[in-house]
């Protein structure tokens, strides 16, 4: 008889823990072991190899990094910390800026795709991404983990997690800190040749403590503080010598019950989101512009097992976002509240079979309600090898305090950003229980998109797009010592907007086809090593003069080796054959690069 699939946990097509053969979202999951075996310092560059994922940098590490999922705009994806939204409230649209989000301490990355409004709210159209500190298996007691390493452009990195545990108490915090001379911002054909660094501190904390009688208490904290150089440039890209400074902190409360013996679990949570982001045009000059964006959140969310194979989840938001703009003679600050509330039904009548489905009202102190629908199933086949996923999803973004109210370009009767998208999926089980394919087929259409519209020069509703496309993702280990990943997709995005001169061209920055695969074998005497590629197709770039970006093929090598039961050697070479390639139009990328470091683990 075939074995059963595994059991996944995640947590992004609810909000809740829940297996992942009971949903029909298209999930990717970056767990501790990939992360490792990665030893990449950007959380950009781990996205980088999952199907349907852009990524966009505007030159040396730390510079301002966008991510695209399924060819959503970087606003219309919905990040989260250690369970905190961190879209930015003082950026023009609500975007991440991941050039600021090194992989530090990190343990979990969960990438959702498709429109999934009715869990989370605003920004969640393209999907959600969720990063998690927290060590799945960290062990009984006092437990140390840390790293250090050096490398290309006087590079530094070290990273150092203390936790505790005692049954269900835990207790964990940890620090990561890089330093890089950088490579210049500004591509260097251009006569650019200064070289653009970075520093930056990451720290983070967490107590999970029981109270008793089904009560339990989470806390937690993420802060970065990060000082780039960045070359500023309007025409022809050229050294600059600009300086930024950006720092973050969030928090989480949160207080978990369960009751009547489990059948409702209730999470009630306040969370925190601060960025500060100032601007100079010298490194010791004065601050000459700046932005503030923080948002305070409470949420409750239930689960209530309503009879067998019945659950019911629901929940309350609050939102409060607040956001400041200072400089050019200029100094102005906006707020608004968002109240939300939510309810989805999940339906198991048999093991094999689930649907679920659910609604969310939003509303908003400046442009009123928001309702939004989504249900999506699950079935496997009497093969007991073979799952068929279904999704409708619903997605919307609320102007940005930006677009709603700057002085100079707001518009403050904007309407939100919807969207519509529809997935038809299968994942099977290969390799008796040892591998997983999974292939999706997607469509989405967005429309009221905000743009900037040159006609009146404030922001307005004016576009409407669409994607559709192809995604496969396979993990394979045929053997206990050999690890095979593939991810390909294939992501058609179009301008559908009415009356545009680009009507029906591809979207800018978004190369139609990736292809991202890794080989990873741990040898008989200890050594590991890995090669990892990573392809992207030409891509339009407006801004190029010849209107279009050339693909490009990146080759990284890895190896690694413990030299006792507690202390590992490893090293890296990324594009490893020196590829020139740019994903923006004038910024640099790395090209040939070597580092080296140490890990130990107590």
């Amino acid at each position: 008889m075939a074995q059963a699939m595994q059991e996944t946990i995640i947590v992004t097509a609810t909000g809740a823990p829940q297996d992942r053969d009971e949903s029909g979202q298209a999930i990717s999951i970056i767990d501790s072991a990939t992360i490792d075996r990665s030893q990449s310092w950007s959380v950009g560059d781990l996205l980088a190899r999952l199907p349907s994922v852009r990524v966009n940098s505007n030159g040396s590490l730390g510079a301002v990094t966008g991510i695209s999922l399924r060819g959503a705009e970087t606003g219309q994806t919905l990040v989260l910390i250690d369970g905190v939204p961190v879209n930015d409230p003082g950026s023009t649209a609500d975007a991440v800026d991941f050039g600021n989000l090194l992989v530090g301490n990190i343990r979990r990355i969960e990438v959702m795709r498709g429109s999934n409004a009715v869990p989370y709210g605003s920004e969640a159209i393209g999907g959600v991404i969720d990063i998690s500190t927290r060590d799945p298996d960290v062990p009984e007691g006092l437990s140390l983990r840390g790293s250090a390493e050096g490398g290309y452009a006087e590079t530094m990195r070290g990273t150092a997690d203390l936790g505790w545990r005692a049954g269900e108490l835990r207790v964990d915090a940890g620090i990561a800190g890089l330093r890089t001379d950088g490579i210049s911002s500004a591509a260097t054909r251009f006569g650019a040749s200064e070289r653009d660094g970075l520093e930056n501190w990451t720290a983070h904390a967490r107590i999970e403590a029981p109270l008793g009688a089904g009560l339990s208490l989470d806390l937690r904290g993420y802060a970065i503080d990060a000082t780039l150089d960045y070359d500023s440039f309007f025409g022809a890209p050229a050294d600059s010598a600009d300086t930024s400074k950006f720092r973050q902190a969030t928090g989480y409360a949160g207080l978990n019950a369960s009751s009547f013996g489990g059948v409702l679990r209730s999470r009630l949570s306040v969370t925190y989101l601060g960025n500060r982001r100032d601007y100079r045009y010298a490194p010791d000059g004065p601050v000459e512009f700046g932005y503030r964006g923080e948002n305070w959140r409470i949420d409750y969310r239930g689960q209530m097992a309503a009879a067998p194979g019945v659950d019911l989840t629901f929940g309350y938001t609050h939102d409060a976002p607040n956001y400041r703009f200072f400089g050019f003679g200029s100094d102005e600050r906006h707020e608004a509240n968002t109240d939300s509330v939510h309810g989805m039904l999940i339906l198991k009548p048999t093991s094999r079979f689930s649907l679920t489905g659910g609604v969310r009202h939003d509303s908003h102190s400046a442009f009123g309600g928001v309702t939004t629908f989504g249900a999506n199933a699950n079935l496997g086949l009497a093969d007991e090898r073979t799952r068929i996923r279904f999704a409708y999803g619903e997605g919307f973004r609320t102007p940005s305090l930006y677009q709603l109210y700057d002085t100079f370009s707001g518009t403050s009767d904007l309407a939100p950003e919807r969207s519509e998208s529809y997935d038809l999926g299968l994942d099977r089980r290969i390799a008796d229980g040892r591998g997983r394919v999974s292939l999706t087929l997607f469509t989405r259409t967005t429309r009221n998109q905000i743009d900037f519209d040159m006609a009146t020069y404030r922001y307005a509703n004016l576009a409407r797009t669409r994607a559709q496309g192809v995604e496969l993702e396979v993990s394979v280990s045929p053997v206990d010592s050999l690890d095979l990943a593939l991810a390909y997709s294939f992501v058609d995005t179009r301008d559908r907007s009415p009356g545009s001169l680009n009507y029906d061209r591809h979207l800018a920055r978004r190369p139609v086809h990736g292809i991202s695969a890794s080989v990873d074998q741990r040898w008989w005497f200890g050594l590991a090593t890995g090669v990892s590629l990573r392809m992207a197709s030409d891509a339009v770039d407006p801004v190029a003069p010849a209107g279009t970006l050339d693909g490009y093929v990146l080759v990284d090598l890895r190896a690694s080796l413990p030299i006792s039961e507690h202390i590992e050697l490893y090293g890296r070479l990324e594009n490893a054959f020196d590829t020139d390639y740019e994903t923006a139009y004038g910024y640099a990328t790395y090209g040939r690069a070597a580092y080296g470091g140490v890990r130990v683990r107590i």
